[in-house]
């Protein structure tokens, strides 16, 4: 039994989770010297992601860069909500439309 599509995220969901990323990502560099700091704020920013654009498995792997001390200077939640802006919300299960099924 396939699974059902996830459904796509607004336009203004879209834009309302790149602020929310671009504010965590540069809290996150200002706040470089105090590691527990920076979790709060990655925690805090994907629960927020999470609020905002609903379950995105990619959402999780962003979080998990975002905890690897030194990788805070790159932008990651604006990485991962571009990538849900781009390719839509593809969790795992969830094949390509675009491909045929047997193949």
């Amino acid at each position: 039994m396939d699974r059902p599509s996830a459904r796509p995220v607004s336009k203004q969901r879209i834009a309302v989770a790149f602020g929310i990323a671009a504010v965590a990502d540069a809290l996150s560099i200002l706040a470089s010297l105090a590691a527990p700091v920076q979790w709060a704020i990655d925690l805090a920013a994907a629960i927020l992601l999470f609020a905002a654009l609903g379950w995105q498995w990619i959402l999780l792997p962003g979080l998990i860069m975002e905890a690897i001390p030194g990788l805070y200077v790159f932008p990651f939640w604006v990485l991962v909500v571009g990538a849900i802006a781009m390719w839509g919300s593809r969790g795992p299960g969830q094949h390509n439309k675009s491909t045929k099924r047997g193949e």
